[in-house]
């Protein structure tokens, strides 16, 4: 029963990385890209819960940070820049830097850190916990941004504003979450 809990939790938690993968796999990131944010999520749900366990309590005590805010805050300015781009050609890569991967695998890795107060009452090994979310967010990234790409040879020159509606549905969803 461990491990399905363990396994639900992983899947809920790697939606919102497949919903943005999603969005941003219609802008055509290099291959390359795409495998280095989905090994980056993946090690950001690693360490997320390990850290959250460690220091999330003593941190919600110093700091009240509602990271759902920072998160929405993040995804409006990422929506506005992609309708500024709806006018820029189609065909053109979308190359995310370091620091953007970084910030991308820290934004949907912030549900792992809350979970990881709480992992301890669900198993005593908080390693596999960890290393279920890693696989299950890689694997969730990956399948998104390449489900986007596939969207998007499809969708041809409406595939910029499928990802911004996208990305809008994504903002409504965690407002409301």
């Amino acid at each position: 029963m461990e491990i399905i809990s363990l396994i639900l939790i992983g899947l809920s938690l790697s939606m919102d990385a497949f919903t943005l993968s999603l969005s941003y796999g219609l802008l055509s990131v290099p291959k390359r890209r795409v495998l280095l944010v989905s090994l980056s999520v993946g090690i950001f749900h690693f360490i997320m819960p390990l850290l959250g366990m460690q220091i999330g309590n003593v941190i919600n005590m110093i700091v009240h940070t509602n990271f759902k805010i920072i998160l929405i805050l993040v995804l409006i300015i990422i929506l506005i820049e992609s309708i500024k781009s709806l006018k820029e050609e189609t065909d053109k890569e979308y190359d995310l830097n370091l620091i953007n991967i970084i910030i991308f695998s820290i934004l949907v890795s912030f549900d792992s850190f809350s979970v990881g107060i709480g992992l301890k009452y669900i198993t005593d090994n908080i390693y596999l916990g960890s290393l279920i979310f890693t696989i299950l967010s890689f694997t969730f990234t990956y399948a998104g941004f390449t489900l986007g790409s596939i969207l998007k040879s499809k969708a041809m020159e409406n595939s910029k504003l499928l990802g911004v509606i996208l990305l809008s549905i994504t903002i409504v969803y965690f407002i409301c979450k």
